[in-house]
């Protein structure tokens, strides 16, 4: 099992941590704490104006950044004697749009000046689709961003009142052009499925407008009630219908149709592309067990078995990062056992699927009886999920993780 580690005032990595750190792909993320309104069905690390005060600010926020950013850089120099250069950048959220064109860059500079970033890294920055526009694409392209990800979530829009989205339906189809438009190769759009009151007829909808978009990546999100959101406390007082099941297969079924007959493909069962150099390479870095410095209230970073996490409320991470102090949290210590579990967890998912040679002889039985199932098919040394087994990831990940 994996062990929680008290952090103390000042955080340090295990020595063994280090070991080939800058070998492996390595990214760095940065999460943007600030929405101009909170969704409801959206549990992540976010405030809004109202909820912050004067607690907080974007520009503390930036400069906690950039100290965080020079103390993780001298700490890892310390403990191998080199910087590692990201392979991968992204900003996520939260909004990051909100922070501007002129925002963007100057966090993009704040990690270049402690990282660096290698010649043909993928920069990519989460956007909401109502702060975006073609001086803001023209910015990000001039700062160094290669990839941008809107969230569109629906083009319907009782679907997108449910979801306390704010953007009109067409925007999000109108930012994505304009991003392409100003030089963006690669650019995704975000689709949740199966939220209360969605027709089948809606999600057709809101696939046209992706595929009107011409975008290159594609990922859909099942909805998930997450306990403490106000979307939740619909559903426990019979507002709102809870997601069915059934009805998620079914449009999960209906997405891979649609953005396989336009010539999409998925490379993890939430995620398509319209090829290799469309994938997003930051997220695959997670699935494939890399390193990445998460900085910003909350985030979280994964250094050689090491997992460790910030503060979560923006002024609390300002507060620590102006004595000089990284802003963790907590850590644990991914044992031999939870990472191979993690590998197992992430690469069913994958359409590469997982190695052979990873099972042990019980998880290989399990994984053979997938097979026989029709949920997994051996493609060469690895087991790949069938189209039918992707509707059934995670019970399959538990069959083979409980041998």
């Amino acid at each position: 099992m994996n062990t929680v580690v008290p952090v103390p005032s000042t955080f340090e990595l295990p020595i063994e941590a280090f070991d080939g750190l800058g070998d492996r792909a390595f990214g760095i993320y940065v999460h943007v704490p600030f929405c101009a309104t909170r969704c409801g069905y959206c549990d992540f690390n976010t405030y809004t104006a109202g909820e912050l005060g004067t607690s907080a600010s974007p520009q503390s926020w930036l400069e906690g950044l950039r100290r965080e950013l020079d103390i993780a850089a001298d700490l890892i120099e310390a403990g191998t004697g080199r910087v590692p250069t990201a392979d991968t950048v992204f900003v996520g959220g939260g909004t990051p749009s909100l922070l501007g064109g002129d925002g963007l860059a100057d966090v993009l500079g704040a990690v270049r000046s402690s990282f660096g970033i290698t010649d043909g890294g993928e920069v990519t920055t989460e956007s909401n689709p109502e702060s975006t526009s073609p001086e803001f694409f023209d910015r990000l392209r001039t700062a160094g961003f290669t990839r941008v990800s809107l969230g569109m979530q629906s083009a319907a829009p009782h679907v997108l009142a449910v979801l306390d989205r704010t953007h009109t339906p067409g925007r999000a189809v109108a930012a994505a052009k304009e991003a392409r438009a100003a030089g963006f190769e690669h650019v995704n759009l975000d689709l949740i499925y199966g939220t209360p009151g969605e027709r089948d007829s809606d999600l057709d909808q809101s696939l046209a407008a992706v595929l009107e978009a011409g975008v290159d990546h594609v990922s859909a999100y099942a909805l998930i009630v997450e306990d403490g959101t106000a979307m939740a406390r619909k559903v426990r007082r019979g507002e709102l219908p809870a997601p069915d099941d059934d009805v998620l297969a079914s449009r999960y079924e209906r997405i891979d149709s649609a953005l396989n007959a336009a010539g999409l493909s998925w490379y993890e069962v939430s995620n398509w592309a319209t090829d290799e150099a469309a994938q997003c390479r930051h997220n695959i870095g997670y699935w494939d067990g890399g390193d990445w410095w998460g900085a910003g209230p909350g985030a979280h970073s994964h250094i050689g078995g090491t997992r460790f996490w910030n503060v979560k409320h923006p002024a609390a991470y300002a507060d620590r990062l102006s004595t000089g102090i990284l802003p963790v949290h907590g850590s644990e210590l991914l044992s031999a056992e939870d990472r191979h579990l993690e590998e197992l967890m992430l690469t069913v998912r994958l359409r590469t699927g997982v190695p052979v040679s990873v099972l042990a002889p019980a998880e290989r039985a399990a994984a053979d009886q997938a097979v026989a199932d029709g949920l997994m098919s051996a493609r060469g040394d690895h087991l790949v999920l069938t189209d039918r087994g992707r509707l059934l990831a995670d019970a399959v990940v538990r069959s083979i993780a409980a041998a």
